[in-house]
């Protein structure tokens, strides 16, 4: 894999919201990247941990999560080519949650030095990266109200519209198929449910003739009709061009 196909997920996400000069791409290209692999469920960072280094997603999924006190695991966002879902480690130096592979993944290793020094250097890349977290922080604030508020089919509508959403701002849909390795058990965890109610979720969704899952893919059937059930308003991934 060459540097272009490792940064570019990144720039092409960055292109949707953000405006990029030509510099300021190549000073992403430059950034020293090491190239890592792992295997479903490998972990990536853990809680306590003090990374050195931010974790780029260059090919496949990996998810944030926290374990409570009753050993019960909850997802706390999926994560895609092009995002670095820990960031924050920049400036918070110990980890408050888990990070984890859903699948297997292609990673890219950016110390946390050259980071720094980019964007103390690109004030572009600096707004760049902070609407991305104010963009993170966002979703979260939208999966909290999916948590408290919706049913569990609406809540699973409302995640499978997201990723889809967010995956096809990037290029990386089939008309609208998309490639996802969850499991039933990691969708329950996700929609803060059992596993047997993630089930009747997604046999609803199934019966009312818009989605349809299969192993390691979705496919959306209907998505007016799932973005009602989902009750889904993209604003809150703020994808438009930043002013």
């Amino acid at each position: 894999m060459n540097r272009d196909e490792i940064v570019e997920p990144l720039l092409r996400r960055l292109r949707v919201s953000t405006t990029l000069n030509e510099e300021d791409e190549q000073a992403i290209g430059n950034l020293p990247i090491t190239l890592k692999r792992v295997g479903a469920g490998e972990p990536i960072v853990s809680y306590g941990d003090r990374p050195s280094s931010c974790c780029l997603v260059v090919d496949g999924f990996v998810l944030r999560s926290k374990i409570v006190g009753s050993g019960n695991r909850q997802i706390l966002a999926f994560h895609q080519p092009g995002d670095i879902p820990d960031l924050q480690s920049l400036y918070l130096s110990e980890m408050d949650h888990d990070v984890s592979a859903l699948g297997d993944a292609v990673l890219g290793f950016i110390p946390h030095s050259s980071l720094d020094d980019l964007i103390r250097r690109r004030p572009n890349v600096t707004k760049a990266l902070w609407r991305d977290t104010l963009t993170d922080a966002a979703i979260f604030r939208e999966w909290i109200c999916n948590l408290g508020q919706r049913p569990a089919s609406s809540r699973l509508a409302h995640l499978i519209i997201e990723i889809y959403t967010r995956l096809k701002a990037i290029g990386r849909t089939e008309g609208l198929s998309f490639a996802f390795p969850a499991t039933q058990a990691l969708f329950a965890e996700a929609i803060g449910t059992s596993s047997v109610h993630a089930n009747r979720a997604i046999q609803s969704l199934r019966s009312e003739g818009v989605l349809e899952l299969e192993r390691g893919k979705v496919r959306i059937v209907d998505e007016r009709q799932l973005k009602t059930i989902a009750d889904f308003d993209a604003l809150y991934l703020h994808l438009d061009p930043a002013p």
